[in-house]
């Protein structure tokens, strides 16, 4: 029969390692990308020249997209481990509470989903 703290080892382990990935490839990137002496003689980087007022209406729905899938994204990363360590978490007398807390989790999941599905943000014109 296991313990709780000794299930908490694999969640520990994946958040390590996402850290340490991502502290990686930013140092690396940091490291690697081109250094620029002089300042660009134009608006954009690209060279592309713009056209219109900066301060004019966009649409916003692909952001939200964009925020929406990292949300489900990052639901995805928390219910693998979830799921690995849901039975060593029931014989150690935890199985109702994770249980139930997941359902919750996921509920205001849905309340979100259900929210922004009622806005309109998920319809393209």
């Amino acid at each position: 029969m296991g313990s709780a703290p000794d299930s908490f080892a694999p969640i520990l382990l994946q958040l390590l390692l996402g850290v340490g990935f991502s502290a990686l490839i930013l140092t690396l990137a940091f490291l690697l990308n081109p250094k620029k002496k002089s300042k660009p003689q134009d608006t954009f980087e690209c060279g592309v020249t713009y056209y219109g007022d900066a301060r004019g209406l966009f649409n916003i729905k692909f952001y939200l997209v964009a925020v929406l899938f990292i949300l489900f994204d990052i639901e995805a990363v928390f219910l693998y481990p979830w799921a690995v360590n849901l039975i060593s978490f029931k014989e150690a007398g935890l199985g109702t509470f994770f249980l139930l807390e997941m359902f919750f989790f996921l509920l205001i999941l849905v309340v979100g989903l259900y929210y922004i599905w009622k806005k309109g943000a998920l319809e393209w014109d």
